[in-house]
Order: C-alpha cells, then sequence, then structure tokens
C-alpha cells in the first residue's frame, strides 16, 4: 500500500485523535509476519486474539495498532513516545472495512469482484494469469473473502497498480453485501449458484439472492455479469431490477461458449468462433475459463489474445490439481467441497482412464455445511458415484459413510467400499488399498483435512 498517515487513519476509524503522529507503510494483522513501519490490527479469532500479540509486533517495528481492549506496552515493545501508539476503536475488523473502503475510494485501480457457490479461486486465477501479462495486477493471497481477507486484498495494492481481483464469500445472508460495499467493483461477476453452506442460507433461493448482492457495490459505469445457465440467477435479477450480462452456453448468453469438448488433461471450447485450449480439464473449468473472458473482454482482450495467454495456465494448488505420485496420477482438491464441486472433480476423475485398463479411486471426505439437508445430499452423491464408475471407494467421515453406503448400494458393479472414522484412520490404511498404478480423486471440505492423504500418498509412493 501508499505511505498512509496515522492521524488519517485514526479520523477514517473513528479513533481518538492523534496530532502530528507520523505515518506507517502497511497493514498487518499477523505479528509473526510484522516489519518496520507496520500497523497492527488486533483481531480477536475463534482460536487467536490479536491483542495478545501487539506487543511482539511493536518490538518486530509496527509503529502503531489498532485495537479494541485496553492493551499495556511492555518495556520490550518501547514507550508509546517513541511511536508506538494505540488506536482504540469498538470493533477492529470493521475499522478494517472501514479504513479498506476509503483506501479502494482514494485510489485509481480498478476492483474485479468474483462470487459463485464453485470455481471462484480458479477462475480469480486465469483472470489474473491473463490480465497480468498485461497490466499491474494484484489478487487476493489464497482465498481471502471474507471480511478480513478483502481489505487485506484491497489494501495491499500499490499506488502504481491498476487491477484489483478478489474473491467474495459467504456462508450466511449479508456477508456479500458488505464486503461488496467495501470492495466497490468496477466489474462483478457471479460465476454459479449451487446448494453450498445450506446450514447458513436454508435454501438455494436465498443463496441466489446472496450472491446477487455483489452489484450493490458496483460503481457508477459498472458492469454486472451473471450465469446465464442458471434461470434462478436471472430471475433473481429481473425481480430486483438488476442490469446485468450473462456468459454461459445458452444461446441466449451475451458471451458465449460453443464447441465444447473436454480432454483428459484439457479442454476445448470457442468464443467468438475462436478456439480456446484450456490446460484444465471438467466442464467446471470451461465455465470458469468464460467467466474470466467476460472479465477480460472489459479490459479490452480479444479473443485472440485471451487464447495465447490462457494457455500457459497453471492448476491452481489444492484445486483438481493433477499430481504425479511414482506412477500414481492424483487429482488433489482438497480446499472445500460441495456437491457440485464433488459431481465436476468425480467427472474429471472419469475422464482420466480414458483407456479403462486403470482403477479409479474416491478417497471421499464430507461436505460441511449443508445443514439439515446433509443426509440426502451425501446419499446422492453416492449415486453420482456409481455413475461414474469409480472401482475403489475410501469414505472418512460420519457423512460419507452415508455416501458409500448409498454408492454400493446404486452400483450395478462390484464397487468396493471402505468407511472410516476420520482422514487420520484413511492415512493409516492407504498402503492397504492403494495400488501404484490407480487414478485417485481426493476431495472433501476443509474441515476433513484431506491433503494429509495427498502427503500420505507421497510419502508411500515417491
Amino acid at each position: 500500500m501508499k505511505e498512509f498517515s496515522i492521524q488519517r487513519l485514526s479520523q477514517i476509524i473513528n479513533a481518538r485523535p492523534i496530532k502530528d503522529s507520523g505515518v506507517f507503510t502497511s497493514i498487518n494483522t499477523d505479528s509473526r509476519n510484522t516489519r518496520d513501519g507496520d500497523c497492527f490490527f488486533a483481531i480477536a479469532g475463534e482460536n487467536f486474539d490479536g491483542h495478545e500479540y501487539v506487543n511482539d509486533a511493536f518490538a518486530k517495528g509496527a509503529v502503531c495498532a489498532v485495537v479494541s481492549k485496553n492493551i499495556k506496552i511492555s518495556n520490550g515493545a518501547g514507550p508509546l513516545g517513541a511511536g508506538k501508539i494505540l488506536l482504540r476503536v469498538e470493533d477492529t475488523i470493521k475499522a478494517l472495512g472501514d479504513f479498506a473502503a476509503e483506501y479502494r475510494r482514494a485510489g485509481n485501480f480498478k476492483v474485479v469482484a468474483i462470487t459463485g457457490s464453485v470455481g471462484k479461486t480458479t477462475t480469480r486465477q486465469i483472470i489474473y494469469h491473463v490480465l497480468s501479462q498485461h497490466f499491474r495486477v494484484v489478487q487476493s493471497p489464497k482465498s481471502f473473502n471474507n471480511n478480513i481477507g478483502v481489505p487485506l486484498t484491497l489494501l495491499s495494492a500499490k499506488p502504481e497498480d491498476e487491477i484489483i481481483i478478489s474473491e467474495l464469500g459467504s456462508n450466511h445472508p449479508g456477508e456479500i453485501g458488505y464486503l461488496t460495499k467495501i470492495a466497490q467493483p468496477d466489474i462483478a461477476i457471479v460465476i454459479n449458484v449451487h446448494p453450498a453452506h445450506l446450514e447458513g442460507f436454508g435454501n438455494i433461493e436465498t443463496i441466489a439472492k446472496e450472491k446477487v448482492s455483489i452489484c450493490e457495490g458496483l460503481r457508477d459505469g459498472g458492469v454486472f455479469f451473471v450465469n446465464g445457465d442458471f434461470e434462478i440467477l436471472l430471475d433473481t435479477c429481473r425481480s430486483k431490477g438488476i442490469a446485468f450480462k450473462t456468459f454461459g452456453k445458452s444461446k441466449k448468453s451475451d458471451i458465449r461458449a460453443d464447441k465444447i469438448n473436454s480432454e483428459r488433461f484439457s479442454s476445448r471450447f470457442t468464443i467468438d468462433r475462436k478456439e480456446i485450449v484450456l490446460p484444465l480439464p471438467g466442464a467446471g473449468n470451461v465455465e470458469n475459463a468464460l467467466a474470466a473472458w467476460a472479465v477480460c473482454s472489459q479490459f479490452g482482450l480479444t479473443s485472440d489474445g485471451f487464447a495465447d495467454d490462457v494457455k500457459t495456465l497453471k492448476s491452481v494448488s489444492m484445486r483438481t490439481e493433477l499430481l504425479q505420485i511414482g506412477k500414481l496420477m492424483v487429482l488433489s482438491d482438497c480446499y472445500n467441497a460441495n456437491p457440485a464441486s464433488m459431481k465436476n472433480a468425480l467427472e474429471i476423475l472419469a475422464g482420466l482412464d480414458s483407456d479403462g485398463k486403470r482403477r479409479t479411486v474416491f478417497i471421499c471426505g464430507d461436505m460441511a455445511e449443508l445443514g439439515g439437508q446433509s443426509e440426502e445430499l451425501h446419499r446422492e452423491l453416492g449415486g453420482f458415484i456409481a455413475k461414474t464408475k469409480v472401482q475403489l471407494l475410501l469414505a472418512a467421515g460420519k457423512f460419507s459413510k452415508t455416501t458409500a453406503q448409498a454408492a454400493k448400494k446404486a452400483a450395478g458393479y462390484d464397487l468396493h467400499t471402505e468407511i472410516f472414522e476420520d482422514t487420520i484412520s484413511v492415512c493409516n490404511n492407504l498402503q492397504k488399498f492403494i495400488k501404484e498404478t490407480d487414478i485417485i480423486l481426493v476431495k472433501g471440505s476443509r474441515t476433513a483435512k484431506l491433503e494429509k492423504a495427498v502427503d500420505k500418498l507421497k510419502e508411500i509412493f515417491s
């Protein structure tokens, strides 16, 4: 970020006014990474409280800290008179958002805001990969898509940066509306809408309303895209009188993909009669790439230029990331899971066994935050597993047990299923069940921590 006055910050976040108090050069919420000149925001989370680390931040060079509790400055951090300034507010997370909104308002950069039930991070990475070859672009580090991550992304922009790309996530109503008013996007896009976080939303109609609320923060003259293949998104926009453009496979879409062909390790489709070769397999990734093109087209890129830029794209860590571990082929998709992303990943798995000579294996974790529909949706997943002819299913978790039982019942072939209490139990039995020539999908919600299974496969078969 650009150098900023501590006095001006105190005015923005409604902290006690300070005169002639100097400047800070960046924002930090992690005392372990604090550097000289930082402003440290003390955030209280479920597993930590940043107020306990204010002195550590000061000792490492922070010049001020935003707090909502009484803090005693230790001798090791230096006296307050030596530039160690505390700014007291009611809520440090709100203060962070207020500051980010003002910083964005004063900035000259364009903001792209992305939401959807599936594919936000992959879409962000595609947009970043393409646009960064033509502009100075900042993107969310990892999936910084909440009320802390979005402000930090905006505040990371330097004066010379031209575009910021940010994901906006939500697990309860009102979250995206709050975040979009901070981000104030020039382009907002809803990739899709599927049953996800039902524990907080209850039904798909509420999810659609939440996703569409991303347009509420659009700047004057801003552009709003939605996936035209989802009638519920179109109906929601129309019922609210929202102006929008569409992308999708439908002939009615403003931006359309034709001649879609999913291959073993890639996908092909055409836009404006130009063939796009995407080095990511699966229909879901075609959807992500088309959403990315909708955004990139607003910055003056041609379909020819997009095709040239996207062909060098790399896969995203832990999101349908294809790994070669010895002779094993592993599709690592451990970051998150809901019914739609599970089906996308299973379709990719089925495509990887192109000659039918290798065994397909699914190491399946629970899908979290599905509320009262958890049992039903895990049961439906079992039917889809049988449809894609998975040959070995290793299920980890309470709800994955339901999935395994449903898959076994639906399979009209010899499906081998094994049920485990948790991921650690799966890891302890991998050597017993996995063959070195298998093709394996590893997928579940973050709560399952299935990256441990990928690490164990590397330990055994590398």
